[in-house]
């Protein structure tokens, strides 16, 4: 990391360089703060020592895009509270560990890395969904739930959106998967996304709808299901065969359908759905590296 230290005691300030230097980090010392540092930082270390106004600069140059982090001989509104209105993340007292500072340094830029990976991830979730239009599907006021689909995107969709509207944070299970049955068993006050009802078979089914009246889930499954205890909804995608405007291949096809129903029906059902031999079915799977599920 690249890290500012304006610091005006300098046995301190020399101390944390010097620590900061052995951990690997570029450090710039100076004892006031000056116009000609011009450098991006990741982190300024920041006395309050320094006179408010300086402080207050200071702060309003390097954020948000460094972290400023203060260094503080009192607590006091022109200490800590003033400062951290103006953007400053956090103080530590003097004297301190320097291993504590070393956490809170990493802790921001861990928190930062996080945030802006989340800001990323939700981006590029806007532009994948921004075709599919769910304004008529309400889900809040009928959990559990079962999104019966064409298009695991569109449940993707419903379930993105219900977390966001609800502030509740969401967790994926995939019910092809071996373990979904113990990270179903946890009490959190979470949105459940179950994606792959339809590879189940009627016990395992049956026990899942036993796990679920009282906790916030919405289930997809590509096929329709008659026996599902509680609501379920229809949103089909009528462009199901098209992705960002472009027309599916044939081999693109067959790969969705068979990793989709591959657990559902064996070879001999499925190729017969998909109207080709067994032994074409063999081969598409070897052209287009697909893993037969024993």
């Amino acid at each position: 990391m690249n890290i500012l230290i304006i610091e005006n005691e300098i046995y301190l300030a020399q101390k944390v360089v010097s620590r900061l230097l052995d951990d690997g980090h570029n450090c710039d010392f100076v004892e006031t703060a000056n116009d000609n540092l011009t450098k991006n930082y990741d982190i300024v270390l920041l006395s309050t020592s320094l006179p408010s106004q300086m402080v207050k600069k200071v702060i309003k140059q390097y954020t948000p895009q460094s972290i400023v982090l203060l260094l503080v001989s009192y607590i006091s509104d022109e200490t800590v509270t003033d400062p951290i209105k103006e953007g400053a993340k956090d103080y530590i007292m003097k004297p301190f560990i320097m291993d504590e500072l070393v956490r809170k340094l990493y802790h921001f830029k861990e928190c930062r890395e996080m945030r802006e990976e989340l800001n990323t991830m939700r981006q590029y979730l806007d532009f994948i969904f921004k075709n599919i239009e769910t304004s008529d599907t309400n889900l809040s006021h009928s959990l559990p739930v079962l999104v019966e689909t064409n298009s695991q995107k569109c449940t993707d969709k419903l379930a993105f959106d219900l977390s966001y509207k609800l502030n509740m944070p969401i967790r994926f299970i995939s019910l092809s998967s071996d373990n979904w049955q113990k990270e179903l068993a946890n009490d959190d006050k979470v949105l459940y996304y179950l994606t792959d009802y339809h590879t189940l078979k009627k016990s395992a089914k049956d026990n899942l709808c036993n796990m679920i009246p009282t906790k916030n889930c919405i289930l997809s499954s590509l096929e329709k299901e008659n026996e599902f205890p509680y609501k379920k909804v229809e949103f089909l995608n009528s462009d199901m065969v098209t992705i960002n405007n472009n027309i599916m291949t044939i081999n693109d096809y067959v790969k969705l359908m068979v990793l989709s129903f591959q657990s559902k029906y064996p070879d001999t059902e499925l190729s017969k759905k998909l109207g080709i031999s067994r032994k074409s079915l063999w081969e598409k799977r070897k052209k287009l590296g697909i893993e037969k599920k024993k």
